[in-house]
């Protein structure tokens, strides 16, 4: 591994089931997560995808690309255009820096709307301290 290394993309279906579990798993239960009329009224079109359960997925990423031995130690995103039923979410990373077993890697998450997801995951490889 290398700066400048770009990883395989990871294309992740949005469904409805996705955005619920994820919201349900990480025990948000706003209403915007699980209920379309309500999202409706709050002025979203659908139901949309939490800020755990994207994180979820970017930690997932990581770790399916580097292996069982890799650790996070900071994930660092920030939210962009939602994550609505029916979108796909394309995962795609860059590694920026490698220091040791040390590496941070710079995501984008993209969708049909534009940037879902931005940011960056340092993690480790090898046993954890």
């Amino acid at each position: 591994m290398r700066a400048g290394d770009e990883l395989p993309p990871l294309k992740i279906p949005v469904t409805r089931t996705l955005i619920v579990a994820g919201a349900i798993a990480s025990r948000d239960y706003q209403d915007v997560h699980h209920d379309p009329e309500l999202a409706r009224q709050k002025g979203s079109p659908d139901i949309f995808m939490n800020i755990l359960t994207t994180n979820g997925l970017v930690g997932r990423y990581i770790t399916d690309h580097f292996g069982p031995r890799t650790v996070l130690r900071k994930v660092a995103i920030r939210l962009g255009a939602p994550n609505y039923p029916g979108d796909t979410m394309v995962l795609k990373g860059t590694v920026e820096t490698v220091e040791g077993t040390t590496a941070t890697v710079r995501i984008v998450g993209t969708n049909r709307i534009g940037n879902h997801v931005t940011g960056t995951v340092t993690f480790s490889i090898g046993d954890a301290e």
